[in-house]
């Protein structure tokens, strides 16, 4: 069995300029991490001309579907029966996007098909993790 979900969405910048094309972004999930989603954009999408990635939690993305959920760099809330909008905030500034609500529905389903919400724990190797950071302490 597959230990990573990965599934391409349709995001929408907002921006001043009127309708700017879709941009390509990808929803990964993986077990080893189990707490933990990370949504990339493809270099040409960014302002650095470089892939960037944010990673999040997984609650934070499914809070956000229902009700405005996160106070941090990332922040998630429904818009309109079928949207989600996804703010990325740093330093340089801060990108709003869109995301079919649909299309992460499906992504969730599938990360809980593979570690049910409430399970993460089962999936953590915490004497290995400790054993690295000793290592590291060292």
């Amino acid at each position: 069995m597959s230990t990573v979900i990965e599934q391409p969405v349709e995001a929408r910048l907002v921006a001043a300029a009127p309708r700017m094309p879709s941009i390509p972004a990808t929803l990964h999930y993986d077990r080893r991490d189990p707490f933990a989603v990370r949504m990339t954009f493809p270099a040409p999408a960014t302002l650095e001309g470089v892939d960037v990635c944010w990673t999040f939690s997984r609650e934070l993305l499914t809070d956000g579907l229902e009700e405005p959920a996160g106070d941090g760099d990332v922040r998630v809330r429904p818009y309109g029966y079928d949207r989600t909008v996804m703010e990325f905030h740093a330093p340089e500034g801060t990108a709003v996007i869109h995301v079919h609500s649909d299309a992460i529905f499906r992504f969730l389903a599938a990360t809980n098909a593979l570690v049910p919400v409430g399970m993460e724990h089962l999936q953590l190797d915490l004497d290995h993790d400790l054993a690295e950071l000793m290592r590291d302490a060292a």
